[in-house]
């Protein structure tokens, strides 16, 4: 009985160490994952762990400018989430303690806020023109640290605590629902700008704008939302008023360049949220595109690691506006202007995208048809539309819209403070 005894002992010692590595990396505390950038939102892969047990991938929506849970119908129905919808609009009834939600993002296991506030829609994607089904918002965001690696194209999300941020620290001020400001400065006046990865749109207030605007007439301006600025959301895109400020201090941030556009008339629901959170105006990926930016919620910090220094060539572009079907397919809704003439000839508004370089696009998000829309000034783009059930193409040259303000040297050397 001893000797089986101490063989008992001796297994169990040999093998705990085992069983512990096990259990460390089937329960990680930091994961890096890739992301991809669509429209300058940010999406990455997620497992959704459903109720036999099994796991299904979907594409999630790193969206920390939105404190709401927002997911298609097929999510709800793959989740057990059940909806009470009044007419087209459905919200998730509260989840028993018992059955809260959660995600897995490269093995570690995310939790989502209540569903009592969660929107659940109707359409294939959570946006026109984009694959994302279920977002992560930033009442999921906020419990943990966050690092977006824009220029390597990686998303990291650890347990508090658990990663190591680089570059210089802002602080920054953190609502409860894990929307973020970072006080700064434009034309030596304070203003609080919030902080939104979630979208590729520089927002500020109409009267920030037109002060701004009326200052200082020959900062470049265009109308017309293209390039980055053109998300499909909005049917004002067309008419949207962009300028470049000259130079506008972030944190500890010195950007110079940076385009924006007023808050719409009309927003969405999720953009006037935006708009009431941010006050005075939010930058988003397009204005940081160079950083790896770290979410140090715990804190109230933001970092900014500086990755390249190259100007992103963000307006060197086709001067299409589109606007996404719900389904499938993009629709030609306005043509930019370029020295007061139409920046692409023989294209009309209603028509319909059909290839560019004879690539098709029907079932492009609207990200990857811009990726084919940019190039440098004077390259040239094969477009293949479709007018009255007929088509055909034209040529149309990639141009450089709304111009530097003459700051190139200084936002390619960036400054802190």
């Amino acid at each position: 009985m001893r000797f089986k005894s101490g063989w008992l002992v001796l297994v169990f010692l040999l093998t705990t160490p085992l069983l512990a590595q096990d259990t460390s990396r089937s329960a990680p505390t930091t994961v890096t994952v890739p992301l991809a950038l669509d429209q300058g939102r940010i999406v990455i892969d997620v497992d959704l762990p459903l109720p036999d047990d099994s796991t299904q991938r979907v594409r999630g929506w790193v969206d920390n400018g939105n404190p709401n849970l927002t997911m298609t119908q097929r999510i709800a129905n793959l989740l057990g989430v059940k909806a009470v919808c009044t007419g087209q609009d459905c919200t998730a009834k509260p989840n028993p303690p018992a059955a809260a939600l959660e995600v897995l993002i490269g093995g570690l296991k995310v939790s989502l806020p209540s569903t009592g506030d969660t929107k659940i829609l109707a359409t294939p994607s959570l946006a026109p023109g984009m694959s994302a089904e279920i977002n992560l918002p930033s009442t999921a965001l906020r419990n943990y640290d966050v690092l977006i690696n824009f220029p390597d194209h990686e998303f990291t999300i650890a347990l508090p605590g658990r990663l190591k941020f680089n570059g210089v620290k802002s602080k920054a001020l953190i609502a409860g629902d894990g929307l973020i400001r970072i006080p700064s400065r434009i034309e030596n006046k304070n203003y609080d700008l919030s902080l939104d990865l979630a979208s590729s749109v520089n927002f500020v207030s109409a009267e920030l704008f037109d002060k701004l605007s009326n200052a200082h007439p020959n900062w470049p301006h265009m109308t017309g939302a293209v390039g980055p600025f053109n998300t499909g959301e909005l049917a004002s895109e067309p008419d949207w008023k962009l300028m470049r400020v000259d130079r506008l201090q972030y944190g500890p941030l010195f950007l110079t360049d940076v385009a924006v556009t007023p808050f719409p008339a009309n927003p969405t629901p999720v953009l006037e949220q935006r708009e009431s959170a941010a006050a005075a105006g939010l930058l988003s990926s397009e204005a940081l595109i160079n950083y790896r930016v770290g979410l140090d919620y715990t804190h109230s910090a933001v970092y900014f690691d500086i990755g390249r220094t190259a100007r992103f060539p963000d307006f060197d572009v086709v001067g299409l506006i589109l606007r996404p079907g719900v389904e499938t397919g993009f629709t030609v809704v306005g043509i930019a202007d370029l020295d007061g003439q139409p920046s692409v000839d023989g294209v009309r508004v209603g028509d319909q995208l059909v290839a560019v370089n004879d690539v098709p696009v029907a079932d492009s998000t609207i990200g990857q048809v811009w990726s084919l829309l940019q190039g440098t000034p004077g390259q040239e783009r094969k477009l293949t539309l479709a007018r009255s059930g007929k088509q055909f193409s034209v040529v149309a040259r990639a141009k450089h819209f709304l111009g530097d303000t003459g700051n190139d040297s200084v936002r390619k050397k960036p400054e802190y403070r």
